[in-house]
């Protein structure tokens, strides 16, 4: 009899696919691991079963007003007391796709993942679009391919992190 399967849950909310594109990507770097189940969520769909059902997560949201988005928080709000101290050391990365600066988003993820007790793998990954104008904060974003890389690639990290047990 082989192995269990391990489960990485990605977690994601996109206004404009970007964020959307990031969470793909990272999907498409795990699911190179055979023996990985990769879930990937919209955040409203997202609850603490999910969380409890999965071996190690990823969370990706867009900066909204140097926060992550209201839906993301939606999903922390509605799966934090019910998850809480039932994921201790269960280990997470966060993705952001912001405007100009990221930070504080990632820094939201990063106390609640604290809360939760939860182990960083990575620190978050910010892609900057330097949407700065209603209009191109609102338009359709295209993640340059360096950057949709680098997604992939921590969704590789996570994937064989969790599969070899190191995480």
């Amino acid at each position: 009899m082989g192995e269990p399967v391990k489960t990485l849950l990605i977690v994601h909310h996109s206004t404009t696919g970007g964020t959307l594109q990031m969470a793909r990507a990272a999907a498409a770097g795990a699911a190179t691991e055979c023996s990985l189940r990769v879930n990937l969520l919209a955040a409203p769909d997202a609850a603490a079963d999910d969380l409890l059902a999965a071996d190690g997560y990823l969370f990706a949201t867009p900066e909204n007003l140097a926060a992550i988005s209201g839906l993301m928080k939606d999903f922390f709000d509605r799966s934090y007391y019910p998850a809480l101290d039932r994921l201790n050391g269960r280990p997470y990365a966060a993705m952001i796709c912001a405007g100009s600066d990221g930070h504080n988003a990632a820094r939201q993820i990063e106390r609640i993942a604290t809360g939760w007790r939860l182990t960083p793998v990575a620190p978050a990954l910010i892609v900057c679009t330097h949407a700065q104008t209603p209009e191109e904060i609102l338009r359709a974003k295209q993640i340059a391919p360096v950057d949709l890389e680098s997604c992939r690639s921590l969704g590789a990290t996570m994937a064989a992190g969790l599969v070899m047990g190191i995480f």
